[in-house]
């Protein structure tokens, strides 16, 4: 499977986990240029075609899931009955990884890893998917901490149509709600029972069941109670202990409502670990009692003594009620009947709206009216600045009786997260850090440097520093550096050294120099330049010079030289001179150096074509003119005599 392409765009690179399900390959997105982990499913799989369907479809549906603490989902495809999802790369350990090396997690980050999977969970909630496989393997914590849960909606597609086929229960027992394993009604509460035993692993290092099989663990899911964390681990506080009881009740309707209030409570876990603030429902309302039974004879000797006494106090009953009665009366008709009225009807009054108000200013409101005031909870708001109220119970508008206590949720301001460290990383790969770390892109500002294109330079906020969330990081861009332009400097005409201190004055380089022959040009002189002058030309620009070697000296051959030469005859083709009479001239080019060995003027001949015979030594270029107009090249070879285009 290593370097196999899929859908012509996904090039696996390497393995890097596998499951029940699926194995697991980093690839490079050709289409992208980024890092993906691609899912391919396994082959028995791939032959049920109503899994495929519904692995499909319930893909889709999590695709559309975008949330901080949800492993991105890019694409669904197959290649070649090669079933894949195409998922953001997250690079991280699982969070079993991390229990296995660190055994039992600290309080604040197991809550801290339970609040972000509980996010991750309300957001698909919302969105009316169920995970269903809730478990530290689905769970990956990326290296600046962040949770990212996996496998959304591929669950369902596994229980709808696969565990029907076979009949079997696919997916991880140790973590399976009861109502799983017995194959009954699977909800949202059902992730919460999960949920609840992931917490369960991070608090004690240790899964609540074990067994030789999977039928005996899910057994103990339905009718066994799990082991206290606190027998396992004594350092697990009260608070973080009654969450895992709760979420892990047998009874669904006795397990948190939703994902929001075991947020909450985990967040007062932090604040009181040693609190009873979890709220567990009994089997029953009241404990059983046992009566004793009552006798016929107890019963008539109570009766008999109870008359006896009745008969003696009767007479004085009668006579004190007279009198109390004459004193309550009396009390009435002076003015009683007033204090009563007032100690016994309470005023009503309409609770005000306090929501976007600051703590000190609600207290005075409700004080005012008459009402109690408490501090129910403190939480982060995005809306609204720190020390204003977010919530009330009652609401705004409710008749109460004087006294009565209004409780204020106070918002702790925005969340703030930490700003990463952008510079040095190129503008276009930072959308991944943004996401992760909460934050969005806010003003690029690109200047000359000398760092590569796309290169940040700086940042603001700096990084480390502590921000809302949400808040926008600043960029300043290297554009590279800045080009200056020359007037290029005319340099014809100088000498070859004046033409190089012109040339690294100007700011400018020397390229290739060319010495040539020429008859009109003193020696060492620049002859022409490869750019004209006064053309704008980029600072440090490489700059080509053809240089005069002066006239060439043409040398008369020695006799016994002009012995040693040879002829060779070749035809002319007059057909593509243009004027019935021309200038035929011929140029013989040996060892760089050209020489005109033939010069004369002649006429069309009759047949369209003439021989012309030259002499030379070894091998040679010629080129033949018409009126100086080059008609032909050829390469001739002297000592053989042969002639070659």
């Amino acid at each position: 499977m290593i370097g196999k392409i899929l859908g012509n765009r996904y090039e696996i690179i390497e393995k890097i986990g596998g499951g029940g399900m699926a194995l697991v390959y980093k690839a490079k997105c050709k289409l992208l240029n980024r890092y993906v982990a691609v899912k391919i499913l396994r082959p028995e799989f791939t032959s049920d075609e109503e899994f495929i369907r519904s692995f499909k479809k319930e893909s889709q549906a999590a695709a559309s899931l975008s949330h901080p603490n949800i492993v991105n989902i890019y694409d669904v495809g197959n290649d070649d009955d090669i079933y894949y999802l195409v998922m953001e790369y997250v690079k991280g350990k699982t969070l079993k990884q991390i229990i296995k090396e660190k055994g039992p997690l600290q309080l604040e980050e197991t809550i801290n890893i339970g609040k972000q999977i509980a996010l991750a969970l309300q957001h698909a909630h919302n969105n009316h998917i169920v995970h269903r496989d809730i478990k530290p393997h689905n769970i990956m914590i990326t290296d600046d901490g962040r949770v990212k849960v996996t496998d959304f909606g591929i669950a369902k597609a596994v229980t709808s149509s696969t565990v029907t086929n076979t009949g079997n229960v696919i997916g991880s027992v140790h973590y399976f709600s009861p109502e799983q394993a017995r194959g009954g009604y699977i909800d949202e509460k059902s992730d919460l029972y999960s949920l609840g035993i992931v917490l369960y692993e991070m608090a004690t290092g240790k899964v609540p069941f074990e067994g030789e099989s999977p039928i005996s663990i899910a057994l103990k899911h339905i009718h066994e109670d799990i082991k206290l964390p606190s027998e396992i681990n004594k350092n697990i506080p009260k608070a973080l202990e009654d969450i895992i009881l709760k979420a892990t009740q047998k009874d669904q309707t006795k397990r948190y409502n939703s994902t929001k209030d075991i947020c909450e409570d985990l967040e007062q876990a932090l604040k009181q670990p040693s609190g009873s603030f979890v709220k567990i429902e009994d089997d029953d309302d009241s404990p059983t009692q046992v009566i004793p039974a009552i006798k016929d004879e107890d019963i008539k000797l109570k009766n008999s003594t109870y008359e006896r006494k009745n008969s003696q106090k009767s007479n004085r009953t009668i006579m004190w009620s007279a009198i109390i009665t004459a004193f309550i009366l009396a009390l009435i008709f002076t003015g009683g009947l007033f204090y009563l009225k007032k100690l016994f009807i309470v005023p009503e009054k309409e609770v005000p709206s306090l929501i976007g108000i600051e703590l000190e200013e609600a207290k005075t409101n409700l004080e005012n009216l008459g009402f109690g005031v408490e501090v129910a909870a403190e939480k982060n708001s995005d809306q609204y600045k720190k020390g204003y109220i977010i919530d009330q119970e009652p609401a705004a508008g409710k008749i109460c009786k004087e006294g009565y206590t209004i409780k204020l949720t106070v918002s702790k301001g925005p969340k703030l997260v930490e700003v990463p460290t952008f510079i040095n990383k190129n503008i276009n790969e930072i959308e991944y850090l943004l996401e992760n770390a909460g934050l969005k892109e806010g003003i690029v500002k690109y200047e000359n440097h000398t760092l590569p294109i796309g290169v940040i330079i700086s940042q603001s906020p700096q990084a480390r520093k502590k921000v809302p969330k949400g808040s926008e990081v600043n960029f300043v861009v290297s554009q590279g550096p800045r080009i200056r332009f020359i007037l290029m400097p005319s340099l014809v005409g100088q000498d070859i050294n004046s033409a190089k201190r012109t040339i690294e004055t100007s700011g400018l380089k020397l390229g290739n120099v060319e010495y040539r022959f020429d008859e009109n040009v003193q020696k060492d002189i620049v002859i022409s330049q490869s750019i004209k002058a006064g053309t704008e030309v980029e600072e440090n620009k490489a700059i080509n010079l053809v240089v005069s070697k002066g006239p060439e000296e043409v040398s008369q051959p020695s006799e016994e030289e002009e012995l040693q030469m040879k002829s060779v005859s070749f035809p002319l083709f007059y057909d593509q001179a243009k004027q019935e009479e021309f200038v035929l001239k011929i140029v013989k080019i040996q060892n760089g150096i050209s020489t005109d060995v033939y010069s004369a003027i002649h006429h069309k001949s009759k047949s369209g074509k003439e021989k012309i015979t030259i002499k030379g030594r070894d091998k040679a270029t010629i080129e033949i003119y018409f009126d100086n107009e080059l008609i032909t090249t050829k390469q001739i070879d002297f000592e053989t005599g042969k002639i070659y285009d």
